[in-house]
């Protein structure tokens, strides 16, 4: 009876054994697919958002007049976008981590030091970026356009201005999105940086347009409300050091964040070039302009989507921190592309309804264009945002202080180089 029982128990053991990766690899497969629906649903809710940079776009074309009294005019705007891009995504990628961490509230009033420190780092951080931004946009445009040394003055206020305006404006909003989100039980991981990117190049957009207005329309007195703008915001990023100063954690996100800034610098006006070629490839074609915004607040989304799951799951411990570990990122990856796909196809029809009287035959020509170019630009943006979380948590530095600052303005640049490449193939 014992040996009976002993056989028994053997093979309840053996079959346990045998059913075990079995039954493990059907669990695994089930929560990979419920991930990439949840993911799915909660990026292509978010970006929806992206529809309001149809609005950006249209501005653009509504003040394309505007846009081209100086060269370098067109060329800062997608500088402008990618820096603000820059401080909003290293404010989401923060304030995500810390709230699932549990190291900042979801409210206003009785936060931790590490919230108010990191919000008097993004003041400090957003001026730097404005002077830097412009310096490298006036050094692009005395190279490639010989403009006047006098222009860099110009160039420096308009960026200040435009970036203190969008500082008072974007950052709240995002703020309290993401405590709304976390709140309600929404991943702010997925839903904060869509929602914020999407409504911070509108705003940004309309700052921009309206710092122009004033110097352009209203000469002496707009040059010097444009002035005070940015003489006040200089003073927020003085006091904002001072008081912080012997702060770890403000020194921790300034030291870090500066490099990127820097790079940032750079990548931008390169895409500011990309988009003057594109210009004169396909002349004043405002379907192309209504959607630009959009297409690349969707791509940076998508590479933020990537990038802030990461993070938070190299933080928690459950990604481990290899190249090879992105097999276990399939899911976030697989759900907010497919999300991408929808909104890149949704874009074209919109494009095409709002501007009226299109041929049928430009109406597919839109939708292939733009397919392509999520092709390119998705498959670039979702590699690098993983590898720069990855490579960032290996070298023992906060990713969030690099991945979506990194990525978001890098997705400028690759949606605009994805959009020139599909415009040569497609011809």
């Amino acid at each position: 009876m014992t040996k009976m029982r002993a056989a028994s128990l053997s093979f309840r053991s053996f079959r346990r054994k045998i059913s075990s990766p079995l039954t493990s690899q059907r669990t695994f497969s089930s929560r990979n697919v419920k991930t990439l629906w949840k993911t799915f649903n909660q990026s292509l809710s978010a970006f929806v958002m992206n529809l309001l940079g149809l609005v950006a776009g249209g501005l653009v074309a509504f003040y394309f007049g505007l846009f081209s009294k100086e060269p370098w005019i067109i060329l800062l705007y997608p500088a402008i976008l990618s820096s603000r891009g820059v401080i909003g995504g290293l404010l989401c990628g923060r304030l995500s981590t810390g709230l699932h961490l549990g190291v900042i509230y979801p409210k206003f009033v009785g936060n931790t030091r590490r919230f108010y420190s990191l919000i008097q780092a993004l003041i400090v951080l957003a001026f730097l970026s404005a002077f830097f931004t412009s310096l490298v946009a006036f050094l692009f445009t005395y190279v490639l356009w010989g403009v006047s040394p006098a222009a860099f003055t110009s160039i420096l206020f308009f960026v200040v201005a435009t970036m203190a305006l969008s500082i008072l404006l974007v950052s709240p909003l995002t703020i309290g999105i993401s405590f709304l989100s976390f709140k309600t039980g929404l991943d702010p991981d997925v839903v904060l940086y869509p929602i914020q990117s999407s409504t911070a190049d509108v705003l940004v957009t309309f700052c921009y347009v309206s710092v122009l207005t004033l110097f352009f329309s209203y000469g002496f007195l707009g040059w010097m409300v444009i002035l005070a703008i940015c003489f006040v915001f200089a003073l927020l990023a003085i006091y904002s050091m001072v008081k912080n100063f012997s702060d770890l954690s403000f020194a921790k996100t300034l030291r870090e964040a500066f490099f990127v800034i820097v790079l940032v610098s750079l990548i931008v006006n390169v895409t500011g070039s990309f988009l003057g070629q594109i210009r004169r490839i396909i002349g004043n074609v405002p379907e192309i302009y209504v959607v630009y915004p959009a297409l690349n607040s969707t791509i940076g989304d998508l590479g933020a989507v990537v990038g802030s799951t990461a993070t938070t799951k190299l933080a928690l411990g459950t990604l481990d921190s290899s190249f090879l570990s992105i097999k276990g990122h399939v899911a976030e990856i697989t759900g907010s592309w497919a999300a991408s796909v929808i909104m890149f196809s949704a874009f074209s029809v919109f494009a095409v309804v709002v501007q009226g009287g299109v041929p049928p035959f430009f109406s597919t020509y839109l939708l292939s264009l733009l397919l392509l170019t999520n092709v390119i630009a998705a498959f670039c943006m979702i590699l690098i945002s993983y590898a720069v979380g990855i490579i960032t948590f290996q070298k023992g530095l906060d990713p969030d202080n690099f991945v979506i600052p990194i990525e978001s303005s890098l997705a400028d640049t690759m949606t605009t180089l994805a959009l020139l490449i599909a415009l040569t193939l497609i011809g």
